[in-house]
């Protein structure tokens, strides 16, 4: 292995990596064009967040003529189906959900007063099946459009109640969630929220929920209480994560070279070593091999589900590189070369499976790679193994 060859390997690797970052970007845009939430959340719904329900009754005493109520007890009810749909490169996080909830509302004024009870669904632009909304056991008489409150007026006596029963299904995308808006206190609250999925996130600015957790089947059952809360904060849960084939294609494309680059390293181990003489035009190939594993993966990911793409892509490539290895150099060094191959291309690129491992997989390999490298080459005579071969000398005339 001399010093020209090891610049031609470098010029090699170089050339690949350029090719892997063309691939790259090219799965960027196909996944940028793919992109449909708009149309998603459009045809199936947006993110849903339920608002608490309010009541008031006239009162000249205030600012706006108006004396707000909020509800002496609450029983909510929330059932969330994950159905998760895909369009192009990408999957999209919908759910079905089926909501129902008890409110009690108490006259607080020692005089009887009408008191306006209002109840907002959460979207104008999802759709509601079932919609149910009866105070006192009276149906509304509003006009149910989703963009303005439900509002009805119910005649109390002095501390009497007025009982309000809502339910409807619907279905959203992403994340559904429960807030209180301005109200700073809440009162005999409680949410139970079954779900049909195990994974829980609840999102960024929401309360956890509270012990016991059970789970039901493949699914929790979730319990949110606030006896007295001030300060309430909003109740949230965020669907499960899903693998989208073409933003993980186009990370392990991008990270592609670092896994080349620690294949290459340990082959030119592995020459030095066994004295094996693998010309840059056998490492040319062997680059190309490795490159056919994301250019397939790339393509596969469109027609199949990612991880058949990925065990395709990955036997495919294993195949060419050790097959050509074992035709070049025989079984032993196409042995150890395959070995290499599926650390450092495959296991690498599989880590990207998981959400938050790319990195540490990276720091490890690097690390492993180097303690093989040194204790491997702690011995070798670097000036002997680099020098020039001795010039031929012509032979004497007869």
């Amino acid at each position: 292995m001399t010093t020209k060859r090891l610049f031609a390997i470098l010029f090699i690797y170089s050339c690949t990596a350029i090719a892997w970052f063309i691939l790259g970007g090219a799965l960027d845009l196909r996944t940028s064009a793919s992109n449909a939430t708009g149309a998603v959340a459009g045809g199936w719904g947006p993110p849903m967040t339920q608002q608490h329900p309010a009541a008031y009754f006239q009162s000249p005493g205030t600012r706006d003529g108006r004396k707000a109520i909020r509800p002496s007890s609450s029983e909510v009810r929330v059932a969330l189906d994950y159905l998760p749909k895909r369009k192009g490169l990408l999957w999209y996080r919908t759910y079905l959900a089926q909501f129902e909830g008890d409110y009690v509302f108490k006259n607080p004024a020692p005089i009887p007063q009408t008191i306006y009870v209002q109840f907002s669904l959460p979207s104008a632009d999802a759709s509601y099946n079932e919609f149910s909304f009866l105070l006192n056991g009276k149906p509304t008489t509003a006009n149910v459009n989703g963009r303005e409150p439900v509002v009805e007026a119910v005649q109390l006596e002095a501390g009497g109640e007025a009982r309000l029963k809502i339910s409807y299904k619907t279905q959203g995308l992403d994340r559904w969630g429960y807030s209180f808006g301005e109200d700073s206190r809440v009162q005999n609250f409680s949410l139970a929220m079954k779900t049909n999925f195990r994974e829980i996130n609840f999102p960024a600015g929401t309360a956890s929920a509270g012990d016991p957790r059970v789970r039901d089947g493949d699914g929790w059952k979730l319990l949110w209480s606030y006896p007295d809360e001030i300060g309430a904060r909003a109740i949230g849960m965020d669907m499960p994560k899903v693998l989208n084939p073409g933003p993980t294609a186009s990370r392990i494309t991008f990270f592609a070279p670092v896994s080349l680059l620690f294949f290459f390293s340990v082959l030119i181990l592995i020459c030095l070593l066994q004295k094996v003489d693998l010309h840059p035009m056998n490492f040319f190939f062997l680059g190309a091999g490795c490159f056919a594993f994301q250019l397939l993966f790339a393509y596969l990911v469109d027609l199949i589900p990612i991880e058949a793409a990925f065990v395709i892509a990955s036997c495919v490539s294993l195949a060419l590189v050790s097959g050509y290895l074992l035709l070049a150099r025989g079984v032993r060094f196409a042995r150890l070369a395959a070995l290499a191959q599926f650390a450092y291309m495959v296991l690498f690129s599989y880590s990207f499976f998981f959400d938050g491992l790319s990195g540490l997989t990276i720091t490890i390999g690097a690390i492993i790679t180097l303690g093989i490298l040194m204790v491997a080459t702690a011995r070798v005579n670097w000036a002997e193994k680099f020098a020039r071969p001795p010039a031929k000398t012509p032979p004497l005339p007869v």
